[in-house]
């Protein structure tokens, strides 16, 4: 019998998990991380297109998560900003929404991730939560025989290792890893692979931030509250104005506040660096990685800043990378594999 190896990153905008491999291609989905409740199973009712969610039950309650969350939610979204976020049935509900759209019988190992300030605090809990059985809808289950927690960029220090090559010569370089997502800043600083515990941390100053400070300059010139968080981040991403009252609205006169939340953001990773000149590999990794990439250029002005292919899927992919070469080693089966009924490989 082969190990079916999995990965999961529920962060605070997007989950991202592993669909199935082929040979060294790692494929990869997400969906927003917005879990909207309700006491029935939402799943089973009529509708006049079916939504691309699953109904998840967590507790009293279920929980639809998915593609297409924004046909169900309401105009309110909460945000799981807070350090218990893992601990919370909509994290649980989120989990088991990837892995119910994974279609894998069952899972030997699950890595899964965490901001580098809690991974000593919540590593040994969120273990054990991700451990055994798991309701996935629809009346089904999934059994997740282990589970490993590791920090946030450590997976993307790995996957960038293999998508560079480097995986032999890494392992005696020094490399920082930044990881800008929605709630957190995260940084890593790693001798190998190994993490040098008191240079890396993370804080609270991620794209909510930016988010959130751009709608309240919004709201102030139009003369009424503007909270489409989503609008505002396409237009970041893409350089298309938002349309408000019908019309594209320029953004470019706020772009200074965006900035200044990367630059304190970066400022405050710079104290935490004590000796940035033996860095040998800075790697910007994240969902707002497009965004912070001017403030730690200039904070590292004579590193060259590497970063990857899909930066979104940075932290996942590697995640899957170092439970396929965990397995080989510390599991009883002897090859992983994702050639079980319904991996996709």
């Amino acid at each position: 019998m082969e190990i079916i190896v999995r990965a999961v990153d529920v962060g605070s905008g997007n989950t991202k998990f592993v669909t199935g491999i082929s040979g060294a291609d790692i494929r990869c989905a997400s969906f927003p991380s917005v879990a909207y409740p309700s006491s029935a199973d939402t799943s089973a009712m009529p509708a006049a297109e079916k939504r691309k969610t699953v109904c998840i039950p967590v507790g009293s309650l279920f929980y639809e998560v998915g593609p297409d969350i924004h046909l169900a939610a309401d105009t309110f979204r909460a945000k799981q900003l807070h350090d218990e976020y893992t601990e919370s049935p909509e994290y649980m509900a989120l989990l088991r929404g990837a892995l119910s759209m994974m279609k894998v019988p069952h899972i030997d190992l699950l890595v899964v991730g965490l901001p580098v300030a809690l991974l000593a605090l919540k590593k040994a809990a969120l273990e054990k939560a991700m451990t055994g059985s798991h309701e996935i809808g629809a009346g089904r289950t999934i059994t997740v025989r282990k589970a490993l927690a590791v920090a946030q960029p450590q997976g993307a220090l790995v996957h960038y290792a293999a998508e560079h090559e480097k995986m032999a010569s890494i392992g005696t370089e020094q490399s920082l890893v930044i990881d800008p997502g929605s709630r957190t800043f995260d940084w890593l600083v790693c001798r190998g692979m190994r993490l040098v515990q008191k240079q890396s941390h993370s804080i609270n100053r991620g794209m909510s931030d930016v988010l959130r400070l751009m709608a309240a300059e919004i709201s102030k010139d139009i003369g009424t509250p503007y909270r489409d968080y989503d609008a505002i981040d396409l237009a970041l991403r893409t350089g298309k104005a938002p349309v408000i009252f019908q019309k594209p609205y320029d953004m470019k006169r706020h772009l200074p506040i965006a900035e200044s939340v990367a630059q304190q953001a970066v400022s405050t990773m710079r104290q935490w660096i004590e000796t940035p000149e033996s860095l040998q590999n800075i790697i910007l990794v994240g969902g707002g990685a497009f965004l912070f990439k001017k403030a730690v250029k200039a904070a590292f002005p004579k590193h060259r800043i590497h970063e990857v292919k899909e930066p979104l899927y940075a932290n996942v992919r590697g995640f899957q990378l170092a439970g396929q070469n965990y397995a080989m080693t510390s599991l009883a089966t002897p090859t992983p594999s994702d050639r079980a009924p319904g991996g996709g490989a």
